[in-house]
């Protein structure tokens, strides 16, 4: 994907919609209340690569949702329901704009009155390198990225691996009722089915029970075949996938986790394939094999005589070895392209290269302990603006320059021609321009320049084939590299990055070549968030909401009870919605009561917390620092996740396993600092308490009824300084945000779950006119829009 139509399109992606939402979580609190909408709210949605998404919050009463991409309506595998939200992806869409709706169904029947629609815009996939010469399209997928007419589409998921069926023509007798996926794909090896095929994968998916060598093996595959994953959460978890004597097979937007390695790679390329693409995947640590340097797993994306291939807009998450190119010096491997790929403190093998003729651009060495690009075997590799970033040994040719340890293990060389490359904290690095006799590559001055014949390899004398100044050199779009790592970052892996997030500390793993425990630990116990696959009832995980005050009335016209709650500690409801809360989603780093320093980011994940979606976490690093003061004795209640401790006030706490901590302070000035591991911290409160650990609370509410009814408050605002009003904040956190809009809108809609302060409709009432209604709501729109009300 060139620079025109790719440069910082980090910065555009993920459409935001009603004036600021946020993003669904990754990562779920289980004591989070989830509130059931009167109409669709959209909470995140969002173009990636010729796909796009939706979330929403359930719909009160909705037996289930009918989704529509541009007027079609997606299958209804393509929605999956978390807890708190649903989520819709469609696939398969040619690049531009696109409306997606979604529509309850209430009754046995869509109510159209409840749905709701949000725009989003499609990105083509960068579909250039080796793999797509020759006129070559990919997989099930058309070249405009659209699913190809003829094509099978099948769903597999962890609960029906072995029994989800398709019909098939495996030997050209009459379809068939295939059932499992390992025997679908073994029904194409004799080649009869004409028909293409996406496989799309859903969720956390361990082992399929009948795979001969413990992976999942696409064998002799040649009618087209995309192995896809759906959302931002699909993995093969346990178990990989090997191609072999495959033709136009296409792998993407998967995560390779724990894999065995006596079984073999994450995905391997082993024989006699052409023309396949393997891209948008993460590839993350695999069980320790027998040997030494499989302490990682074996090889992440390995290709061994294959011609014809692609590997692009990978995310490599410290993996040991990443990319062997070709097995022995016999092997056939030839004309293979890597570029846009992510190395993320990865130590070796980006590629390690015999014999192939291999291009090697826009890649991001981000923190390799050992080194980059190798080179054996006579092999041709030309680098072009790749960015290393403390990449030990940038490039290497085996037994010359930087190789002064036998890291490519005495092989005799190959030829590395570099140009464009930018090169920062190398540990290594010998141009042919310093050195013309002991050199890592050859440096040449532009992109076109040939290499000489004269230049060759110390040991074995190869010289470079000058592939890519050849007329029957593929056209493709390079980037600058020092555009490479935002663009990387924000394209390469699953959708938005997937769904497991992990923060490598620079100072330490930029030179680390050993297992992280901890990134080990939290991989063997990964698991995805999904509750339930397909449209249906929202069947979520929250507890029932916790009844802070109940009204009761009989037939008299006016009754009025009193009730009371006893609090057997300083908080027991953990949702808390008053005192001086900071949200890092909504605030940032800005507050007039909290003193913060610190770095924010929105790629650690997400956590669902008292119906907010937190996207935005403070990372807790050395030099974070928060500050605040108390007059009276309070309670400090914070919102995070991942990592081991924190410090309030210089002593450590343990963060605890649903992601939030309480505790009493008493007045005074207090810190909050770093602990152990990577904290990421989304929401912070501190509630004034002047009151003994044990009180008594008593609620009057007055109700005029004919009937007998009950009514849950479980939703409350106020503020501590209830004085001080600004027009528009609803929910009273010193923000206007759309959240006040929601609020209010419940509110007339007679929500029985919300109650807003006396403060908060003073707020509201934001048209100028008496009284609150739904011009204030609109008023308020207007705010957000920055429009004159």
């Amino acid at each position: 994907m060139g620079s025109n139509n790719m440069r910082f399109a980090a910065a555009l992606c993920g459409a935001a919609i009603l004036f600021g939402s946020v993003a669904i979580p990754t990562a779920e609190v289980p004591s989070a209340v989830v509130y059931a909408a009167s109409t669709v709210v959209f909470t995140e949605s969002s173009g990636f690569f010729e796909s796009a998404y939706c979330q929403w919050a359930p719909v009160d009463q909705a037996e289930g949702y009918n989704v529509y991409c541009n007027g079609t309506r997606i299958d209804s595998m393509l929605i999956r329901q978390y807890n708190g939200y649903y989520r819709a992806d469609a696939v398969g869409l040619a690049a531009g704009g696109y409306t997606m709706k979604v529509v309850p169904v209430i009754s046995g029947g869509e109510d159209a009155s409840r749905a709701a629609e949000v725009n989003v815009t499609v990105t083509a996939h960068d579909r250039e390198g080796f793999a797509f010469t020759n006129g070559k399209a990919m997989g099930a997928y058309n070249a405009d990225g659209t699913l190809k007419a003829n094509a099978i589409v099948i769903y597999v998921t962890d609960a029906n691996k072995d029994s989800v069926t398709a019909e098939i023509d495996p030997d050209g007798k009459g379809v068939q009722t295939i059932q499992g996926v390992q025997n679908i794909i073994t029904a194409y090896k004799k080649g009869k089915e004409s028909r293409p095929m996406a496989i799309r994968f859903i969720g956390n998916i361990t082992d399929p029970g009948n795979m001969a060598k413990g992976d999942l093996l696409v064998d002799t595959v040649t009618a087209g075949m995309t192995l896809e994953g759906i959302g931002n959460d699909a993995t093969m978890n346990g178990f990989g996938i090997v191609l072999k004597n495959c033709v136009n097979v296409e792998v993407r937007n998967l995560g390779f986790m724990n894999c065995n390695s006596d079984e073999g790679d994450n995905c391997g390329l082993q024989q006699g394939n052409s023309y396949c693409w393997v891209h948008n995947c993460d590839f993350f640590y695999g069980d320790a094999g027998s040997d030494a340097d499989q302490v990682k797993g074996d090889g992440a994306l390995d290709t061994k005589k294959s011609h014809h291939v692609t590997h692009s807009y990978n995310h490599f998450w410290d993996n040991g070895k990443c990319n062997l190119q070709g097995a022995n010096g016999s092997d056939t491997s030839n004309y293979i392209t890597y570029h846009h790929n992510w190395y993320d403190h990865s130590d070796s093998r980006h590629p390690r290269v015999r014999v192939a003729t291999v291009h090697v651009y826009n890649n991001y060495y981000d923190g390799n302990a050992k080194y980059g690009i190798g080179s054996t075997t006579d092999s041709d590799i030309f680098a072009e603006n790749n960015y290393f970033r403390n990449c030990n040994k940038p490039m290497i040719i085996s037994t010359q320059g930087s190789d002064t340890e036998n890291t490519l293990s005495g092989e005799t060389g190959g030829m590395i021609k570099a140009f464009g490359n930018v090169i920062v904290g190398a540990g290594s690095y010998k141009p042919y321009s310093q050195s013309s006799s002991d050199f890592d590559c050859y440096d040449a001055s532009s992109r076109t320049e040939q290499v000489p014949s004269s230049v060759k390899a110390t040991n074995g004398g190869a010289t470079y084939n000058n592939f890519d100044t050849a007329s029957d050199m593929y056209s493709y779009s390079v980037d600058a590299a020092e555009d490479v790592p935002a663009i990387v970052e924000a394209w390469a892996g699953r959708i938005n990055g997937g769904d497991f997030q992990w923060d490598f500390d620079n100072s330490t793993e930029d030179s680390n070549s050993s297992v992280i425990p901890e990134l080990k630990a939290a991989l063997v116990g990964y698991d995805d968030a999904i509750v339930a696959i397909g449209s249906g009832s929202y069947i979520g995980t929250t507890p029932d909401p916790i009844v802070t005050g109940t009204t009761t009335s009989g037939t008299s016209t006016s009754t009025t009870t009193t009730t009371t709650t006893t609090n057997s500690g300083a908080v027991t409801d953990p949702i808390v919605t008053s005192g001086y809360i900071h949200n890092f989603t909504e605030h940032g780093t800005s507050s007039s009561f909290y003193s913060i320093t610190g770095n924010l980011s929105d790629s650690k994940g997400s956590m669902n917390y008292g119906g907010l979606n937190l996207t935005t976490c403070l990372k807790m690093e050395s030099s974070t620092n928060i500050g605040f003061t108390t007059t009276t004795a309070a309670t400090l209640t914070l919102v995070m996740q991942n990592g081991t401790s924190f410090k309030v006030d210089g002593n450590a706490y343990n963060v605890p396993t649903d992601g939030v901590f309480t505790m009493e302070l008493a007045a005074g000035t207090h810190t909050i600092t770093k602990g152990d591991g990577s904290v990421f911290l989304y929401y912070m409160a501190v509630s004034m308490d002047d009151a003994p650990a044990s009180s008594t609370t008593t609620t009057t509410t007055t109700t005029t009824t004919t009937t007998t009814t009950t009514t849950t408050a479980t939703e409350t605002t106020s503020e501590p300084t209830p004085a001080a009003t600004l027009a528009g904040d609803v929910n009273c956190d010193g923000f206007v945000k759309i959240g006040d809009v929601i609020l209010l809108n419940r509110f007339m809609a007679e929500d029985a779950t919300v109650i807003i302060s006396a403060t908060g409709m003073a707020n509201a009432d934001a048209d100028g006119i008496a009284g609150v209604g739904s011009g204030d709501a609109v008023a308020i729109l207007k705010m957000l829009a920055s429009l004159e009300a």
